[in-house]
């Protein structure tokens, strides 16, 4: 089973719900069973670690996003991938044009899938440390549920 989140330029929300999910998979003994990983729909951080902001809110929580490094969504990806997260509406619009004919993948809105009081991740770039704590408040618990999931797909 493999899992893609996917936000805009994969630097503060993808890779903190990548960390997220890692942890909570080794947390629940499935970690060798489902791969995870982060994607940007634009490539202009690729190669780059997650912000710093996202890594210091990541590590007060008990996650290490410290060995990530940015990367973008490819066609190819709808193939590898089972599920595909997007963070927001605009980063669903643009999975869903770049999404193949026929490929496998599941694409979805993250949030709004696991019916959250929100239905979308809002980007923290330009917001204050508050910003990057709200991220993960929202994350942790999409992902609790996204685990259940996972589990039941097994």
């Amino acid at each position: 089973m493999r899992v893609l989140f996917v936000c805009l330029g994969n630097i503060c929300r993808s890779p903190t719900a990548e960390g997220v999910l890692r942890q909570k998979l080794r947390d629940a003994g499935l970690a060798k069973r489902i791969e995870v990983a982060s994607a940007g729909t634009g490539g202009w951080h690729a190669g780059e670690a997650p912000d710093v902001r996202s890594q210091r809110a990541a590590k007060r929580r008990g996650y290490d996003l410290s060995a990530q490094r940015a990367q973008q969504v490819s066609a190819a990806d709808f193939n590898r991938y089972d599920l595909i997260l997007a963070m927001d509406k605009s980063n669903l619009r643009d999975l869903s044009a770049l999404q193949p004919a026929g490929a496998k993948a599941e694409l979805d809105l993250f949030l709004r899938r696991y019916a959250a009081v929100k239905d979308e991740v809002p980007d923290p770039y330009y917001d204050g440390e508050q910003g990057f704590e709200e991220v993960l408040d929202l994350v942790e618990r999409a992902c609790d549920l996204l685990v259940i999931e996972l589990k039941g797909r097994l």
